[in-house]
């Protein structure tokens, strides 16, 4: 991978963001910010102000008008969400809600990856028809499950659908259909995660019903949905900004008994919790409930009201979370081993095993699409003996695009862009990988090559690595997908030590010397060796790395994050 600088900032950007300092002008610039007016709504992250209307969303007014219907008549409610760090916060959302307005007559059902699959599915529609629900509301699905809708209207079901996914060409004729993808939106931003679209309902509720709930108390709610958001990697810009900034503020302030029994279990400082965190530690831990068990788990977590059960909930999920990388290990030995037998590998990488399991072959599919750069299909067999999987997109075409050209081969599938999920017809199995790689040369391409390129933000020397940078950097937290950690250039340093660290003596300490201190650099999971230029003390190198406060032992450092080593 290369690194090339940013493009400088033009004269005219410099002029309109001429209150700000060169290095935060970079930034915005790299950021697709080049108006004082952006700049401003980009620091502000202003919650009153920031938010859109919920009321642009298409068939908003239809949802409320109907939910605070049912409220008044006590109907009995459903929740449908799904099995993901997106649709199980979704469902603790409206657990929350229904909670804080006293409404007792709904019932949250949450589909289990290997015997019910993705999306709806009639079976738990009868269930839930046969239990008294007269409206189902879902989270984070339906978009595509039009038969399953007409057959919960056969039921007696009015189904609001609350989603974010692509909307297929035709439609569920749900009662109300919520997505801000859906082509006739007016919505300002199609960006939002499930769990914000839900967000998004709830907030119009408050707005219309007379719910006798404290002004602003949906901002407690918050952290349930900055979680999703940071989770499902959506664009962490514009409404999103303002969910993940707010999100973890509320996690920090610890009010949720799960989070305080999860963060013990994981030796985690609740003070300093970050959008890292919840990608790398938090959320893997809420998928492993789905993954490896039952979804249920993570849900319970979520609400906990007990000390004893959030406890037992956080022990659990840990656990299984530490079986599940196991797991996927093994799986991708196995995968790079069928893979080095092949003489060639496809534009479209396929590969599958009725041993896998489908409910891990998704983080498969995502460690191969980083190494291979391409798109990557992954299938296993589910308890009910049907080949489902999941895929990943390295950016440069869409994976819903490619299963839409090769669509006779598949039972169902649905997704974004960069990821999705399908279930594959028996005798199509052996053809997948023909059928998928000739809708690829079909398709129009992205250049991933340029993609690829990585930009350095600037070039600083080790000097500047000051608490008065990371407090710069901190206006333009949180990072994730659309808004990522600024990358910086370190011509020339010399390591004074290289160390190895960590149980498994697994991570690198590179530790420079400038005139007035030391200064640290941490790489995860590499070795000296391993890096493209030698590490070893007293040898130049530059270093491209991020710039980040660690917080370890109740003290406070400013280190670097290493990139790479060229």
């Amino acid at each position: 991978m290369g690194y090339a600088h940013t493009a400088s900032v033009p004269e005219s950007v410099l002029k309109t963001l001429s209150r700000y300092d060169p290095l935060t002008q970079q930034l915005l610039f790299s950021r697709g910010i080049e108006t004082e007016k952006e700049a401003e709504y980009f620091f502000a992250r202003e919650y009153e102000s920031g938010l859109h209307d919920p009321f642009l969303l298409p068939d908003m007014e239809k949802a409320v008008v109907r939910i605070l219907e049912a409220l008044g008549r006590n109907e009995r409610i459903g929740i449908y969400s799904d099995y993901d760090c997106d649709g199980i916060p979704g469902a603790a959302l409206w657990h929350d809600f229904f909670t804080a307005i006293g409404y007792t007559h709904f019932v949250i059902a949450i589909p289990h990856r290997h015997e019910d699959g993705y999306g709806l599915n009639n079976e738990a529609l009868d269930r839930l028809a046969k239990g008294g629900v007269t409206l189902l509301i879902t989270v984070d699905c339906g978009s595509a499950d039009v038969s399953q809708v007409h057959h919960a209207k056969g039921q007696g079901m009015d189904v609001i659908i609350t989603d974010h996914h692509e909307v297929p060409p035709v439609a569920p004729s749900a009662y109300a259909f919520i997505n801000p993808k859906r082509p006739d939106s007016v919505y300002p931003f199609a960006g939002l995660c499930g769990t914000g679209v839900a967000f998004k309902l709830i907030t119009a509720l408050i707005s219309r019903g007379n719910l006798a709930l404290p002004r602003g108390h949906e901002k407690w709610f918050l952290d349930l949905v900055g979680l999703a958001t940071i989770a499902d990697m959506v664009p962490l810009r514009d409404e999103n900004r303002i969910f993940a900034h707010y999100g973890l503020l509320v996690l920090r302030k610890g009010r949720r008994l799960g989070f305080q029994h999860l963060f013990r279990v994981m030796k985690m400082n609740t003070a300093h919790v970050t959008e890292d965190d919840i990608g790398f530690m938090i959320a893997p831990r809420i998928n492993a409930a789905s993954r490896m068990g039952a979804p249920e788990d993570a849900l319970n977590l979520l609400v906990a009201k007990d000390d004893g059960d959030a406890g037992r909930y956080a022990k659990h999920l840990d656990g299984i979370n530490n079986e599940r990388k196991g797991l996927v290990a093994l799986m991708v030995k196995e995968a790079k081993h069928k893979l080095s037998l092949r003489s060639s590998i496809d534009e479209v990488l396929v590969i599958g095993d009725p041993a896998w399991r489908p409910s891990l072959v998704g983080l498969t599919a995502n460690t191969l699409m980083e190494e291979y750069q391409r798109p990557v299909f992954v299938w296993g067999r589910d308890g009910r003996m049907v080949l489902k999987g999941s895929c990943r997109s390295n950016g440069g075409v869409s994976v819903v695009a490619l299963m839409e050209k090769a669509s006779e081969a598949f039972l169902e599938y649905g997704g974004h862009h960069m990821a999705g999920g399908f279930a594959v017809k028996e005798d199509h199995i052996h053809t997948l990988g023909e059928a998928l790689n000739t809708a690829h040369q079909l398709l129009p391409k992205l250049n991933t090559e340029t993609m690829r390129s990585e930009e350095v933000d600037a070039v600083l020397s080790l000097e500047e690595v000051t608490p008065t940078l990371v407090r710069t950097l901190a206006q333009f937290a949180p990072f994730g997908e659309g808004n990522t950690k600024p990358v910086f250039m370190f011509h020339a340093v010399i390591p004074a030590r290289v160390e190895v660290f960590g149980k498994q003596k697994a991570h690198t300490k590179i530790v420079f010397r400038t005139k007035s201190r030391e200064i640290v650099a941490i790489g995860f999971f590499k070795l000296p060796h391993e890096y493209s230029a030698p590490l070893e003390p007293g040898t130049p190198v530059t270093l491209v790395a991020h710039v980040e406060e660690s917080f370890f032992m109740g003290r406070s450092e400013v280190r670097l994050r290493v990139i790479a080593v060229e």
